[in-house]
């Protein structure tokens, strides 16, 4: 963007081994079959690139009955608005809905999600939820329509494709003090309003998100915004270090009480960590 090439640019989520199956098709589609290529300019042809397994609630249900959860049915707009309350009290949330994301980025399907003006966010996430080094970033998924306002930046990003600067309005400058830190206490010093998702180069690697590929998300983020004035939330891949994204309410559960999620959000159904039996 910053050197004026392209106009715009796409990259495939999956940009690895499984998005060659995606490759080998159009190959055959367009060369074996004769078909025409079809470019989109506008909007996003793989709608969010949810193509993986999805569950009911009665699914999802017969799953922690199975465990023995203690668990809450809600309406949507309960989930919403309970689920961007605790968010904006700092809690952590493990969030499941819908089907799941194609490629390596959970993108609010498969979601641990947080606050990203917390300042020790970062750490929390790292050590007692993903188990790995307390200085590993987290992504700022974003309402498209404030992007600009919080990024340097004017393309959309719906797979965590880019990783671009935060807006200078919302950097802090480092102190003497915070120059002076060497190692991992360096590392740790805030550099922006939203300090869990800021790089020590003050970039972020964003997610943009929009109402047409994920609507339910999309409310999510909204509602916590109006709550807190951040368009934005922490989203990190629901899972563990070395472990798969969960796929199945089963996996769901099991990564939620292995972890130090405050709550998990699965369906219409809510759990808190500290009111579970086991």
């Amino acid at each position: 963007q910053s050197e004026n090439i392209f106009k715009n640019l796409w990259i495939q989520p999956a940009a690895n081994d499984s998005g060659g199956a995606i490759g080998s098709a159009l190959v055959a589609y367009h060369l074996h079959l004769k078909e025409e290529r079809t470019i989109k300019r506008e909007n996003d042809g793989m709608s969010g690139s949810f193509l993986g397994p999805n569950f009911s609630n009665s699914d999802i249900e017969k799953e922690l009955i199975k465990h023995n959860a203690v668990y809450e049915y809600a309406e949507t707009d309960k989930i919403i608005e309970f689920t961007s309350q605790v968010l904006a009290e700092n809690k952590t949330v493990g969030w499941f809905q819908g089907r799941m994301e194609f490629g390596p980025r959970a993108l609010g399907s498969r979601s641990i999600l947080a606050n990203p003006a917390d300042n020790q966010m970062q750490k929390t996430l790292n050590m007692k939820i993903k188990f790995r080094e307390s200085f590993r970033p987290f992504a700022p998924a974003i309402l498209r329509e404030d992007l600009e306002e919080w990024f340097d930046f004017k393309i959309d990003s719906p797979y965590m494709s880019f990783v671009v600067p935060v807006q200078n309005d919302q950097c802090i400058p480092l102190s003497q003090a915070d120059r002076e830190l060497r190692g991992i206490e360096r590392v740790n010093a805030i550099r922006s309003t939203i300090p869990a998702v800021t790089h020590v180069d003050y970039s972020a690697r964003i997610q943009t998100v929009d109402k047409d590929t994920n609507q339910l998300f999309y409310n999510l983020i909204k509602k916590f915004k109006d709550k807190t004035s951040i368009p934005i939330l922490v989203n990190t891949s629901f899972n563990i270090r070395g472990e798969p994204i969960v796929c199945t309410p089963e996996d769901a559960y099991k990564c939620f009480m292995a972890t130090g999620l405050d709550f998990l959000i699965i369906g219409d159904f809510i759990l808190e960590k500290k009111l579970q039996n086991n």
